[in-house]
């Protein structure tokens, strides 16, 4: 197995993925055996492009092909986010310290029964559900926080411009908006 990159900074080149279906749902996978929910998302190998990668995360994670979706759009930076002091492993060399993401956001263009979490060797999450399009914000680990909602907001317009996406508030919902992703607990 390739590692992904990690740049002179210790961030780690990382694809995060917004699968929605035609309703503006998205899909959230929990991470076997821990009580963790989560976008899929993996890293960036040497040899691939934020493109390339997504898809094969797509297919590892999935199950789904390229042809079983639609790339709506993508962020046009990096986000970033540092790893808790408890998960930075001070052995390894290049020191990694938190991720920088390109986020994609795609249209389930098949049936969601093609979804199979069981494709890969090493499958990463045992169970999934679609949830609403800001949901996460709130669902996922305080570290992860404002990366997410960085990338939803960025996002958001390209879904609803999407003539296939038959329902999603553009708007971020009233408390969001008031709180923010940093003041949240």
């Amino acid at each position: 197995m390739v590692e992904a990159t990690i740049d002179p900074d210790g961030y780690r080149a990382n694809v995060g993925i917004v699968l929605l279906n035609d309703h503006g749902r998205a899909f959230w996978g929990r991470r076997i055996g821990k009580p963790v929910w989560q976008f899929p998302q993996g890293g960036i190998n040497p040899d691939e492009s934020p493109q390339e990668a997504m898809y094969r995360e797509l297919h590892e994670e999935v199950g789904l092909l390229p042809e079983h979706v639609e790339i709506i759009g993508c962020t046009r930076s990096w986000l970033r986010y540092r790893l808790p002091k408890r998960y930075i492993r001070h052995a390894q060399s290049p020191r990694c310290i938190g991720q920088k993401q390109r986020w994609f956001v795609l249209r389930l263009a098949t049936e969601e029964r093609r979804v199979d979490l069981k494709s890969a060797a090493e499958p990463e999450f045992d169970q999934w559900r679609w949830i609403d399009y800001w949901e996460p914000v709130e669902l996922i680990v305080a570290f992860k926080r404002e990366v997410y909602y960085r990338a939803l907001c960025e996002l958001a317009p390209l879904v609803a411009s999407c003539a296939h996406i038959a329902q999603l508030t553009a708007a971020m919902p009233l408390q969001q908006r008031r709180l923010g992703p940093s003041r949240r607990g």
